[in-house]
């Protein structure tokens, strides 16, 4: 088979799995550094709420896309539960990028956190 086959379908293993992070520790480096937050979900999931100042980078575009990310700062991948983050992570690290996590527990994780979310206004 050529080509490479990305996300949780493929059931070869890539190598070691990229390291994650937590709500609570992203929020800490948010506060005190250049931290870039890569959202790898759908058009269509990103306006129901993302985090602020992150990047719309659907999973299937990170391959094509990491060079409008600076290899420097660091890296947190975002998705709705954490699996897509993941591998869009090794696909950063693969990449040649140092500092990238997963965020664990995704964007569920954020909000049961009590996060703000952008550009979700639920009905009153």
């Amino acid at each position: 088979m050529t080509g490479k086959l990305v996300g949780p379908w493929n059931s070869a293993s890539r190598g070691p799995v990229a390291p994650e992070t937590t709500v609570d520790e992203l929020v800490s480096n948010l506060a005190t550094r250049s931290v870039q937050v890569v959202d790898v979900r759908e058009p269509e999931e990103w306006v129901s709420g993302y985090i602020q100042g992150s990047v719309l980078m659907p999973m299937g575009e990170v391959q094509q896309r990491h060079r409008e990310l600076d290899p420097a700062l660091p890296v947190v991948t975002v998705c709705h539960s954490g699996v897509r983050s993941l591998f869009s992570a090794e696909e950063l690290i693969a990449a040649g990028f140092a500092d990238v996590r997963s965020l664990s527990g995704g964007m569920v994780a954020w909000v049961e956190a009590g996060q703000p979310v952008e550009g979700y206004h639920p009905t009153e």
